[in-house]
């Protein structure tokens, strides 16, 4: 029977209607494709900023770095004090933070030299006094055994950085004490062979990563400089001899290191 007027009105109505609730499906589907597609971007630029921060050392610039991003010296720093703050990653192992001490007002003396024990063989380090909040924090976490036993994770072995990186019980880079402080002795600092160094992420964010400069490295002034090699360059140069485990110039070494223990006197 054929379709009325009202009828064939209705039936356009709702063709119309069906298509265009097709178009707007479809560019619901797109926008959320675009959605996806830019939430990817974004999480993947976070991502490589995440690594550049967090092991950027380990990265394209050959600074050596560990990990935490605040860079705002706090009150207590700019008193004089030694100000150890909440830094962002997990304390492994939580030790709390070392006991604030006034540099210029000491009661008791810090200790001047270190000896560190990699693969069975002594290092021994005399430490720098311009770096009395760094020295502080060494022997309080040497003290804990905080170091014991943990891996030597990072050598680099190109002409313009030749450093051992330790002091990071995940052995990841990533690793730290929990908490940070403020950069030190860094004004004109140089980094010639035998230099012991704090790594960092950045302006004042120092934790339990050091780095052993056994080849004269190029490195700008933002590495708090606490001590040099007296003997036992030989351990770090023998180490670096045998190169990384991935034949590119920065990588865990093919050998695999052990920082044994750290102590201070």
């Amino acid at each position: 029977m054929a379709q009325s007027a009202k009828q064939r009105r209705r039936q356009l109505a709702r063709q119309h209607y069906e298509r265009q609730q097709a178009r707007r499906a479809e560019q619901a589907q797109k926008r959320r494709k675009i959605g996806i597609v830019v939430g990817a971007v974004i999480v993947a630029v976070a991502l490589v900023m995440g690594t550049l921060l967090v092991s950027g050392a380990l990265g394209d610039d050959d600074d050596p770095v560990a990990s935490g991003t605040d860079s705002s010296p706090s009150a207590d720093a700019a008193a004089g004090t030694c100000d150890y703050r909440a830094a962002g990653e997990s304390a492994v192992p939580d030790l709390g933070t070392p006991p604030a001490i006034d540099p210029a007002a000491l009661q008791t003396p810090l200790p001047t030299t270190a000896t560190l024990t990699i693969n069975g063989a002594p290092v021994t380090v005399t430490l720098d006094a311009g770096a009395p909040c760094t020295v502080n924090s060494l022997a309080f976490l040497a003290s804990a055994g905080y170091y014991d036993g943990t891996a030597c994770h990072r050598l680099t072995t190109s002409d313009s950085l030749k450093v051992l990186q330790c002091g990071d019980p995940t052995g990841t880079g990533s690793g730290g004490p929990g908490y940070e402080y403020d950069n030190e002795n860094t004004d004109g600092a140089t980094y010639p062979a035998g230099t012991v160094a704090m790594a960092n992420s950045g302006p004042n964010t120092n934790g339990s990563q050091f780095f052993l400069v056994y080849g004269d490295s190029q490195l700008p002034p933002d590495y708090t400089v606490f001590g040099q090699i007296t003997t036992g360059l030989d351990v770090i140069t023998g180490i670096a001899e045998a190169g990384t485990d991935n034949g590119s110039e920065d990588g865990a070494p093919i050998t695999p290191v052990t920082l044994d223990s750290v102590t201070t006197a």
